[in-house]
């Protein structure tokens, strides 16, 4: 079977394979498919805004929001819908068209629903498009949240069902899936991948690929995180991964979902420039921009604006279900940075 053809019956036996090929030819592989059906010089970019820190009741082992790990991070209330919407607007005014707000908790509560559905309303009569991830969800509330105009559900299943109970015990496999089917049921588009460099074998990484390939529909992004090591998290003291098997993963989930956004998401800021060439030569295709990525940092803006302007990749203006920043906002931002290093003293 063709591997650029759009499938939903991936095993195991053929991952593995794909994932063993000579780098080489991955790579010439994945960014062979890339081009099949994106522009491969245009990056979907994304901002996002925690709208409730700290205090999670889950035990994710990587998380520094768990109350269960001691990592210093205060606890914050729910934002106000209207400091929400500021920040919204905020990020309009440098040219997003998309913005992604995150809340950490195990579900949302009845109590928080009407503020939550008020801040999707908001950005949405900004004129921009809409994101949350809020941990489960019941069908009636993908529903209410379908309905007050959301767009995008991020919900990651982070690893393989084999090696989760490892990570998690406080959120079952089970309702991970189930609440990415509310979702896709409610008519919500999906925002679903992982983390490497929990502990993971190479089989776990293709069991989580072979999760998300295999759903009925794929994910419309799908984002895979570079571990984040927090001080005070079980993982703190974990393992680097290999920089190329990072970008095996994405080559590989590039090949096996040819149609979804290949998101580059947490732990970009550990990766050098070559690295981040490297992730999108194999097919990634977006990332967050901005300083920070909930509550663990993200490279400047203006390190992004530099790289993009290196390579040659500016920010999608697409509108099918596109992460972009307005492209005229970045060439501005582009442009004053190449006056400010020519106006700079050299140290």
């Amino acid at each position: 079977m063709s591997l650029n053809a759009i499938r939903h019956d991936w095993v195991l036996s053929e991952v593995m394979d794909i994932f063993q090929l000579p780098f080489n030819d991955l790579i010439f592989k994945a960014q062979t498919i890339h081009r099949q059906y994106f522009d491969a010089n245009k990056v979907q970019v994304s901002t996002l805004l925690s709208i409730k820190t700290g205090a999670c009741p889950e035990d994710c082992k990587y998380c520094s929001q768990s109350i269960h790990h001691d990592t210093g991070l205060e606890k914050e209330k729910l934002l106000e819908v209207q400091r929400v919407i500021e920040e919204a607007k905020a990020a309009k005014a440098v040219g997003a068209t998309r913005f992604c707000m995150g809340a950490a908790w195990k579900h949302p509560t009845n109590r928080d629903m009407p503020y939550l559905l008020e801040m999707v309303k908001g950005v949405k009569a900004l004129g921009m498009e809409t994101c949350m991830t809020l941990g489960l969800l019941s069908q009636l509330q993908a529903y209410a949240l379908a309905d007050a105009g959301l767009d995008f559900y991020n919900h990651n299943l982070d690893t393989s069902p084999e090696f989760y109970q490892q990570i998690i015990t406080t959120r079952t496999y089970g309702e991970r899936l189930q609440t990415l089917a509310y979702v896709r049921e409610a008519g919500i588009k999906i925002c679903s991948g992982g983390i490497l460099g929990m502990g993971e074998t190479l089989k776990d990484r293709a069991n989580l690929l072979i999760q998300l390939a295999n759903l009925d529909q794929h994910p419309e992004s799908v984002p895979i995180n570079n571990l984040v090591k927090v001080k005070g998290t079980p993982l703190a003291n974990e393992k680097d991964i290999e920089p190329f098997d990072f970008i095996r993963m994405l080559a590989v989930a590039r090949i096996m979902m040819p149609k979804s956004y290949i998101r580059l998401s947490a732990g970009r800021e550990q990766m050098n420039e070559q690295m981040q060439a490297l992730a999108f030569l194999a097919g990634a295709n977006s990332i967050f921009y901005g300083d920070k990525l909930l509550t663990t940092s993200n490279p400047q803006v203006d390190k992004d604006n530099a790289l993009f302007l290196k390579l040659g990749i500016s920010p999608e203006k697409s509108q099918d279900y596109s992460d972009e920043v307005h492209k005229d906002a970045i060439v501005q931002a582009l442009t004053e940075q190449v006056q400010n290093n020519l106006s700079s003293d050299n140290f």
